[in-house]
C-alpha cells in the first residue's frame, strides 16, 4: 500500500495531474500571496500579549496618541548655530505637522546647552503598516529639514528614525530572494555539473515559496496567524534551503533507481518508496520543532513558528509530488551530461566518504572521542556569551542616518532625550511615583505631570543613556522596581526601553521552557523513527554537541572579529531551533540509510554502506542550507548576519564532522547495541567485522551491490 501511494506522484497520468495542480496554485500564489498586506509590525506583534508594558500601552492612549513612536529631528553646526538656524528650526517645526502620519503635540526646537545643536520631538503614528511603513513620514521630516539647510547638518533619530532605517531594508526582500537563489543555484550546478538538472529543483523551490506565502496569507487575514517582518525574510531563505534538501536526497535516489530500472517511473516510484520516509521524517522534525515556538510569550516568536512550520510541509509537498512530475516528464536527459542509463555502475563507493568511512573505521573509539573532546573545545566559546540585547545604533552592520543622528544627540544632550520611558499610576500617588523616578540612579529628568484622567497620572522620565543600551536597560529594571514599591499605585512603566526590556525577558523565559521540549519531541520522533532508543539518544547528544560548538566560534567570531556588541536575548533559542532541526536532518538521511542496509550486512558494514552511499548528497545539502542562510549576510543587520553565520557554520560542521565522522564513528564502535531493543539489535552477522585493511574490496562490492 505504501509503496502505491509513493508511486502515485510518478504515475504516467498522475504526473500530469500533478503538475496541472501544481500551477493553479502557483498562479494563485503569485496573484495573492503578498504578506506585506498582512504583516503586523506594531508592538502588540512583538510584545507579549500579558506584559506590562504592552498594558501600558493601551492605559497610555489616554493621555497621547495611540500607537506612536517619537522621532527626533537633529540640527548640528559646529561652528555654533546662527540666528538663521534657529529660524529654521521653527519654521520645519510648522511644516512638519502637514507632513502625512505625524499626530499631537511637537515639541521644540530645544536647544543644546553648548549652543551647536537643536533637537525636535515629534510623535509619529503607526499606521496599518506598523513601523516597517514609517519611512515615507521619515522622509517627509527629512525633506524639509535639509531643504535651505546652508551647511546645517539634519537627521532624523530617536524610535521613528530607527524604523524607517529598519522598513527600508525589510522592503528589499526581492533582492534577498534572488541573493538565495543564486547561491543554489551556484551550488547546484557544481554539485550536478548539469546545466539542466539544476533546474528542476530551483523551479520546484520557487513554486514552494510562492505557495506558502499565498496559504500564509490566508491564515494571517482570515485565522489571526501573526506574520510579521523578521518570519517573513526567514520564511524565504528555510524554503529555498530546507525543499532544495529534500530535493538533493531525492534525485540520488532516482539516479541509482535509473541504473536498476528502464522505465523511469518504476524508478522514481522505488526512489519515492525508499527516500520518502527519511524525507517525511526530517520534514516533520523541522516542522514540529518550529511549532513549538508557539509555547513562546514573545509574540514575533510565537508567531514564527508556524509560518516556517508551513513553509516546510508546502516545501515537502513539492518536492515529493510536483519535482517527482517533472523529472518523469523529462525524463533521462535531464541529467545530461551525466545521464545515469539502466545497468551501469554506482561509482558511490569510490567517494570521499567511502574512503573516510574506512579510515573511521579502524580506530572508531578514539575518532569519537578525539571529535567529541574537540567540540566541546569549542563549545568553551559560549563563556562569556553576551545576549542581552543590541542598542538601537549597532542593531544594523552599516551606519545609516538614524546612527548619525543618534551620536550627534548624544554629543549635546541627554543620551535618553526624546524616547522617554512613561508611568501609569493611581492619581492619589502622583507625588510619590514622581520622587520614586527622580530617585532612580539613570534617570536624569521627570517632566511635569499630565492633567489626571479617570484617577490615572502620566509621568514621563529621561533616561541618562542611549535608548535600548544596556545601562538605559538596567535603569528601567530600576526605575520599575521603585515605582512597583509605591504601595496603591497600581504602576505600570512603559516606553521605548521599558518595550526591550520586556521583550527581552520574555524571550530570555521562552529559551528556558522551549529548548527542552524541542528536544524531547525531537528524540520521540527518532524514537518512533528508528524503533530504538540508543540510537537516538546518541544522535541528541551528538546534536546538542555541535549547536554547543557552532554557537560558541560564533560568539568568538561576533565579538572578536565582527566586533558586534552583542546578541539579542532571543537569538540563542532562534539559533538553536534552526540547528537542532535541521542538524537532526542530516542524522535521519545518513542513519535511516544505515539501518536499511544494517538489515541485510550488519550494523558495522551498514554504517560504512550508508556513508558511502550518502555523503556526498548530505553534503551538497549541507551547502546549499549553509548558502542559504549566508545569504542573510546581505541584510545590513546585525541579527539577519548572526543568524545567517551560525546556521551556515553549524549546518557545515554538522555534516562534515558530526555526521560523517561523530556519528559514522559511534555506529561502528556501538555496533548492534545502537538499535537496541529494535530488532535489529539481536542481528549479529556483523560480530566478525574487521578493520577496513581486510575489508576495502568487499565493501566496494557491497556498496556496488546496494
Amino acid at each position: 500500500m505504501a509503496r502505491k501511494i509513493a508511486a502515485w506522484p510518478a504515475g504516467r497520468n498522475a504526473k500530469w495531474i500533478v503538475l496541472a495542480v501544481w500551477i493553479v496554485l502557483f498562479v494563485l500564489g503569485a496573484m495573492f500571496g503578498k504578506l506585506g498586506d498582512v504583516e503586523k509590525n506594531d508592538m502588540s506583534a512583538w510584545l507579549p500579549k500579558n506584559a506590562e508594558a504592552t498594558k501600558a500601552i493601551e492605559e497610555a492612549a489616554k493621555f497621547q496618541p495611540a500607537d506612536t513612536m517619537p522621532a527626533i529631528v537633529i540640527y548640528d553646526r559646529e561652528s555654533g548655530l546662527t540666528p538663521a538656524d534657529q529660524t529654521k528650526a521653527k519654521a520645519d517645526a510648522e511644516a512638519f505637522k502637514g507632513v502625512e502620519g505625524v499626530v499631537g503635540q511637537i515639541e521644540g526646537p530645544i536647544p543644546s546647552k553648548d549652543g551647536k545643536a537643536l533637537q525636535t520631538v515629534i510623535q509619529v503614528k503607526l499606521g496599518s503598516e506598523g513601523w516597517n511603513g514609517i519611512a515615507k513620514t521619515v522622509d517627509g521630516m527629512i525633506a524639509i529639514a535639509e531643504k535651505g539647510a546652508n551647511g546645517l547638518g539634519t537627521h532624523v533619530t530617536g524610535p521613528s528614525g530607527y524604523a524607517a532605517d529598519s522598513g527600508k531594508i525589510f522592503s528589499s526582500m526581492g533582492l534577498l530572494g534572488a541573493i538565495t537563489f543564486l547561491v543554489v543555484l551556484v551550488i547546484l550546478l557544481f554539485t550536478y555539473r548539469s546545466p539542466t538538472l539544476l533546474f528542476v529543483p530551483l523551479i520546484t523551490a520557487g513554486v514552494a515559496v510562492a505557495v506558502a506565502e499565498w496559504v500564509i496569507y490566508l491564515l494571517a487575514k482570515y485565522a489571526g496567524l501573526t506574520v510579521n517582518a523578521q518570519s517573513s525574510f526567514i520564511l524565504t531563505v528555510l524554503v529555498v534551503g530546507a525543499a532544495t534538501d529534500y530535493a538533493l536526497l531525492l534525485i540520488a535516489r532516482y539516479r541509482e533507481e535509473l541504473r536498476k530500472h528502464r522505465d523511469v517511473h518504476v524508478a522514481m516510484a522505488e526512489a519515492l518508496h525508499k527516500a520518502g520516509e527519511a524525507i517525511i521524517a526530517s520534514a516533520a522534525t523541522v516542522a514540529i520543532s518550529l511549532m513549538i515556538l508557539m509555547l513562546a510569550t514573545l509574540n514575533s516568536t510565537k508567531g514564527l513558528g508556524p509560518v516556517c512550520a508551513i513553509g516546510v510541509v508546502v516545501g515537502l509537498a513539492a518536492m515529493m509530488t510536483l519535482m517527482p512530475a517533472l523529472l518523469v516528464i523529462f525524463g533521462r536527459w535531464i541529467f545530461w551530461p551525466r545521464i545515469p542509463h539502466e545497468g551501469t555502475a554506482d561509482v558511490s563507493h569510490e567517494s570521499v566518504w567511502g574512503r573516510v568511512g574506512q579510515k573511521v573505521a579502524v580506530r572508531p573509539r578514539i575518532v569519537w572521542i578525539i571529535t567529541a573532546v574537540a567540540l566541546a573545545g569549542l563549545s568553551f566559546g559560549l563563556v562569556g556569551l553576551k545576549a542581552d540585547g543590541i542598542s538601537q545604533k549597532n542593531q544594523f552592520t552599516k551606519t545609516t542616518q538614524a546612527v548619525t543622528g543618534e551620536e550627534i544627540q548624544s554629543k549635546h544632550f541627554p543620551s535618553g532625550s526624546g524616547d522617554p520611558i512613561y508611568v501609569i499610576a493611581n492619581a492619589d500617588k502622583a507625588a510619590e511615583i514622581k520622587a520614586a523616578l527622580a530617585g532612580t540612579p539613570g534617570v536624569s529628568e521627570v517632566s511635569p505631570q499630565q492633567p489626571v484622567k479617570d484617577g490615572r497620572v502620566f509621568t514621563l522620565a529621561t533616561l541618562r543613556d542611549a535608548p535600548n543600551s544596556k545601562p538605559a536597560m538596567d535603569s528601567v529594571r530600576r526605575a520599575g522596581d521603585a515605582v512597583h514599591a509605591v504601595k496603591g499605585a497600581d504602576a505600570k512603566l512603559s516606553g521605548g526601553t521599558a518595550i526591550t526590556v520586556a521583550m527581552e525577558d520574555a524571550a530570555s523565559r521562552d529559551s528556558k521552557v522551549i529548548i527542552p521540549v524541542i528536544l524531547v519531541v525531537v528524540f520521540l520522533i527518532l524514537a518512533l523513527l528508528l524503533r530504538a532508543l540508543v540510537a537516538p539518544l546518541l544522535l541528541m547528544i551528538t546534536v546538542v554537541l555541535s549547536f554547543a560548538a557552532a554557537l560558541g566560534v560564533s560568539n568568538l567570531v561576533f565579538l572578536h572579529v565582527f566586533h558586534f556588541e552583542g546578541m539579542d536575548a532571543s537569538f540563542p533559542l532562534m539559533a538553536f531551533t534552526f540547528l537542532v532541526a535541521l542538524g537532526i536532518d542530516y542524522n535521519i538521511f545518513l542513519v535511516t540509510r544505515i539501518r536499511e542496509e544494517s538489515q541485510q550486512h550488519g550494523t558495522r558494514k551498514g554504517a560504512l554502506i550508508g556513508l558511502s552511499a550518502t555523503g556526498g548528497v548530505i553534503t551538497s545539502a549541507g551547502l546549499v542550507l549553509a548558502g542559504t542562510f549566508a545569504a542573510l549576510g546581505a541584510m545590513p543587520m546585525v541579527f539577519a548576519a548572526e543568524l545567517g553565520f551560525v546556521v551556515a557554520f553549524g549546518v557545515l560542521l554538522d555534516t562534515i564532522i558530526v555526521r560523517s565522522v561523530l556519528v559514522t564513528a559511534l555506529t561502528l564502535d556501538v555496533g548492534r547495541y545502537f538499535w537496541w531493543p529494535s530488532a535489529l539489535f539481536t542481528k549479529k552477522d556483523d560480530e566478525g567485522f574487521t578493520a577496513p585493511d581486510d575489508l576495502s574490496g568487499e565493501q566496494d562490492e557491497l556498496v556496488k551491490s546496494s
